[in-house]
């Protein structure tokens, strides 16, 4: 497994517009993401799969940033690619991405709505957004059902890559379920906030549901608190 680390403001947290990637962004962190998006091109290369959950341990450690980051990362590819928000109980990346979320993927599961209908297409060129839309009394049942699963393989053949943004698995299972629909999972790490006891339990939680981790995404980091920003950019493998 692989943790390459990203550089953020400790002031940038899940709902934090000022974290999203941009012409403006620091160097430093498009770079890192760009990093991170060929390590987890090649890490799913193995498997033919074009599609991985985004999740961490608890919440507010960045994951739904992280998540659109690498979204955004990946359309500078000119590949089609869309990001899933399937976290219904906590939604951000409408927040994030500053998207309209009166209707979303809740909506199209209990076909209250259909995928036409809600999509937000091109939020930049090649990035489509399906927000988490209502928030309903059942979301486990719901990211299970099989209308759920009949989506997901839709959107494999309509785009290159698929990437899910899910709730934390240290509060709620259901990223777990996505793991025989997805090819890995790519687990957010914030430093000074994700312990070794999150990790490890974090890591027993996968092996037990058989699933693959892609890898480890730290951030928050601070470069001016180290000695050599340049180790920030190797690869540390466990």
């Amino acid at each position: 497994m692989k943790k390459i680390k990203l550089f953020h403001s400790k002031k940038d947290n899940d709902s934090s517009p000022r974290a999203v990637m941009s012409e403006k962004s620091k160097f430093a962190i498009v770079e890192a993401y760009k990093s991170a998006r060929t390590n987890i091109m090649f890490s799913l290369s193995a498997s033919e799969e074009k599609s991985f959950v985004v999740t961490s341990y608890s919440k507010g450690e960045g994951k739904s940033t992280a998540s659109a980051n690498l979204a955004i990362s990946f359309s500078k590819l000119n590949k089609r690619v869309i990001l899933v928000d399937c976290d219904l109980r906590r939604p951000n990346i409408h927040n994030i991405l500053k998207l309209d979320n009166q209707r979303g993927l809740s909506d199209v599961i209990v076909r209250l709505a259909t995928f036409d209908e809600v999509i937000h297409r091109d939020v930049i060129p090649c990035l489509d957004v399906l927000t988490s839309g209502t928030i309903p009394p059942n979301p486990s049942e719901l990211i299970c059902s099989p209308v759920f699963t009949e989506l997901v393989e839709r959107l494999k053949r309509e785009y290159d890559y698929v990437i899910f943004d899910t709730p934390p698995i240290g509060v709620v299972a259901d990223a777990l379920t996505l793991k025989t629909l997805s090819g890995g999972y790519v687990v957010v790490l914030r430093e000074r906030s994700t312990t070794h006891g999150d990790i490890e339990k974090m890591i027993e939680n996968f092996k037990l549901a058989d699933a693959k981790v892609l890898g480890f995404l730290k951030v928050g980091c601070n470069p001016k608190s180290r000695k050599s920003s340049k180790k920030s950019y190797y690869y540390q493998y466990y």
